[in-house]
């Protein structure tokens, strides 16, 4: 019988990506039963590592017995000391940008880069260093079991391009393949991906 694992995370995209890293390891993917309907806990902490634990922890409690999984992630820029970071879905947000409540659809992405590309306006290539980092904490009955984390390097665009993908993907290009996250298919940016690096590193660990 497949090991379950149960993550912490409403997001498709989110759990596309843990799925998709899964697939080689007799492992199954589910989101964690219940989870809208449990209050989330607040995310006071510093880093990807600490807002993780946070979570881990929090949500385990909901799921004796069970090995629950939990990340923080996002896009660390060199040239903004790295910010985002731990900030990376508020990043509009922090700079008063959001939707109206009677907007269509969530345009959180949108405004996220917007914000991006005029913090880093002007910047040169070489300044626009940046990575998609990821921590991952496994918990189990309000204690930690086990961590991992994963990352991806590459450059800020000053422009977008591509239509896949989510988030800061149509910005973030990868030297080697020259495209952006948002141009590679998907079976090559999953290979790439910092959540599916940070589940096999967790993976390895498991020994699975």
């Amino acid at each position: 019988m497949a090991l379950c694992l149960y993550v912490a995370t409403t997001s498709q995209g989110k759990l596309r990506d843990f799925r998709t890293a899964a697939e080689t390891h007799a492992v199954s993917i589910e989101p964690l039963p219940g989870l809208a309907d449990i209050e989330p806990p607040e995310e006071d902490g510093l880093t990807f590592a600490e807002n993780a634990t946070i979570k881990a922890i929090y949500y385990s409690r909901f799921a004796p017995g069970e090995l629950i999984l939990a990340d923080d992630s996002g896009l660390e820029v060199d040239a903004l000391n790295g910010e985002p970071g731990v900030r990376s879905a508020r990043f509009a947000a922090d700079a008063g940008i959001v939707d109206s409540p009677d907007a269509a659809s969530d345009n959180t992405d949108v405004w996220n880069n917007m914000v991006l590309l005029q913090r880093m306006n002007e910047l040169p290539a070489i300044q626009r260093t940046a990575r998609y980092h990821c921590v991952l904490v496994a918990a189990r009955d309000g204690r930690v079991d086990r961590t991992s984390d994963g990352s991806v390097e590459g450059v800020i665009l000053e422009a977008p391009r591509g239509t896949g993908g989510f988030g800061y993907d149509p910005l973030f290009y990868l030297s080697d393949l020259q495209k952006t996250m948002a141009e590679v298919d998907l079976k090559t940016k999953l290979s790439l991906c910092h959540r599916g690096r940070a589940l096999a590193a967790l993976l390895a660990k498991l020994h699975v």
